[in-house]
């Protein structure tokens, strides 16, 4: 009787205990689930299918119901499912039911246009630090308009989720948006009057090798020099040794500030900070890749904006393979064919320089403007007149939006406009001056402040480049020549950081910088 009273005891006490928690484990393991891409607010991209994807249990039948449609999967035995949405036409509001053992409900879900804006600072600079913040805050009245931001995640170890949620324009929340991102969406939804989605996945200082999966770079014996660094790096690397050298440099650090405390002394170094652990940072190969692309691919999107290339610059003539690498991983892992990709050329930056020389911010700029021959689908923003001298982050970033829209207005949507600068097409050589033509030069060449053509320097055979003076002569051609070289055979221009440079077009998009030689530049041993 004593035992049976025991078991009684027990089961009154411990077994509701353990079927509750055997409950709540059930409930935890069923919940349908989703990554933060979709969510109240988001935009769907309208006119062609887009996937719908996330968690439950194994086996678990999902149900997806949007605008009169439905769909249905059962989960895999990693408990994936997903499903594909027929093509929406612009429009909403919308709400996304998501139904297992559990529903989630997604209201205020539109359909538009879904741009994803990438790179590094420039992408990543904020409208609250951008030009004229407080005239922009307050007409920044675009229900329509959608922003995420992705967090700055850099692994090795693929991510499929992220902590973010969907923002609607409104002057209390665009500080914090994207401000090329903005500028380029307000743009296209005053022309397209459609909802527009931005995705914002930049970090600033970021390497392009970060944002390419890893096997690619192991592949390709050009980036082996590369991936050695990085994995003697990695082998190397030990936390223990850095935190104890750090902790001798803070212990340091407060034995003097105390000093000068007890001493009245003026004290102003600032406190050492820990650093940054390389293995987690957004320039260790397929860092960003996997921390903050991985989680949004396969998402319905239209195309890519992308602002990056300063922290490539020491290596720009590896960046002429590995920019169009990236490119082309992206569109291969989308699975949704070449979508445009459009990016803002390197702007002018540091100071001028009296005299022609070599210059690694003008060889990235060349292999910016090569990837548009290698890659389909592809366009440039050039920005030589928009930088600033002392300052890595110019601040007028409408103007730099405007060019990209130009590019996705014209080609994406069908719009008739003038959308590319003018590039070099040919050279031909009369006596001792040198006839230039033209390619996409709008309505004809035009010089901006002064009538006379800057940027422009000439070399003979002896490889030494003077300035040069220079005459429109045709809706396509430039005349360039020098009193000091009698036999030119190479011109450049805008061959500089920060180029002294006024050459565009009528409407007002600079020439694109260009040399005609292909000797060898200064950052051609750089891997």
């Amino acid at each position: 009787m004593k035992h049976l009273s025991l078991l009684t005891a027990f089961s009154r006490l411990i077994l509701p205990a353990l079927l509750i928690g055997c409950l709540l484990t059930v409930s935890i393991q069923a919940e349908v689930r989703t990554p933060a891409i979709f969510g109240e607010h988001m935009v769907l991209q309208r006119d062609q299918q887009n996937a719908v994807w996330g968690w439950a249990d194994e086996g678990e039948v999902v149900t997806v119901n949007i605008a009169n449609q439905k769909h249905t999967a059962r989960t895999g035995p990693d408990g994936r499912w997903k499903v594909k949405l027929d093509p929406l036409p612009a429009g909403g509001p919308h709400t996304l039911e998501i139904k297992g053992k559990n529903t989630l409900r997604f209201d205020d879900v539109l359909i538009g246009e879904v741009w994803i804006c990438s790179g590094q600072s420039n992408m990543q600079w904020g409208v609250n630090i951008s030009q004229d913040p407080d005239l922009e805050k307050l007409s920044a009245h675009y229900p329509g308009i959608r922003h995420i931001s992705v967090p700055q995640v850099g692994t090795q170890e693929p991510q499929h989720d992220f902590n973010g949620q969907w923002e609607v324009c409104s002057p209390d929340t665009i500080g914090a948006f994207s401000a090329v991102g903005y500028y380029f969406g307000r743009q296209l939804h005053q022309t397209l009057r459609v909802p527009i989605g931005l995705i914002d996945n930049s970090w600033g200082g970021s390497s392009a090798e970060a944002w390419v999966k890893r096997d690619l770079l192991e592949a390709q014996p050009r980036f082996r020099p590369l991936m050695e660094r990085w994995e003697k790096t990695e082998r190397e690397y030990d936390p223990e040794a850095i935190r104890a050298n750090y902790e001798q440099r803070l212990a340091a650090w407060e034995k003097e500030r105390d000093e000068a405390v007890a001493a009245k002394r003026e004290f102003r170094r600032n406190r050492p900070r820990m650093p940054r652990s390389p293995l987690a940072n957004q320039h260790r190969p397929a860092n960003l890749f996997n921390g903050v692309l991985q989680p949004i691919i396969g998402y319905g999107i239209k195309g890519v904006i992308w602002y990056q290339g300063e922290s490539n610059a020491n290596r720009a003539w590896q960046y002429r393979e590995l920019f169009p690498l990236m490119i082309q991983n992206w569109r291969q892992v989308w699975q949704q064919g070449d979508f445009p990709f459009y990016w803002v050329q390197l702007a002018d930056y540091r100071q001028e320089k009296d005299e022609p020389g070599d210059s690694d911010w003008a060889e990235l700029r060349e292999a910016q403007t090569l990837t548009l021959d290698r890659i389909p689908n592809t366009g440039q923003a050039v920005i030589t007149d928009l930088g600033e001298a002392d300052d890595i982050h110019p601040k007028n970033k409408q103007d730099v939006a405007k060019r990209l829209a130009r590019l996705a207005l014209a080609k994406d949507y069908g719009l008739e406009l003038v959308h590319q600068s003018p590039r070099y097409s040919a050279m031909k050589r009369e006596g001792s001056k040198i006839i230039l033509t033209f390619s996409e030069v709008g309505g004809g060449m035009d010089t901006f402040d002064v009538r006379t053509p800057i940027g422009f320097t000439v070399a003979s055979e002896k490889r030494k480049f003077h300035r040069a003076q220079a005459k429109i002569i045709g809706k396509d051609q430039i005349e360039v020549w020098s009193d000091e070289v009698a036999d030119p055979i190479a011109v450049r221009y805008a061959w500089a950081d920060n180029p002294v440079c006024n050459v565009q077009n009528r409407e007002g998009l600079p020439l694109t910088p260009f040399r005609t030689d292909d000797w060898p530049g200064v950052t051609i041993d750089n891997h």
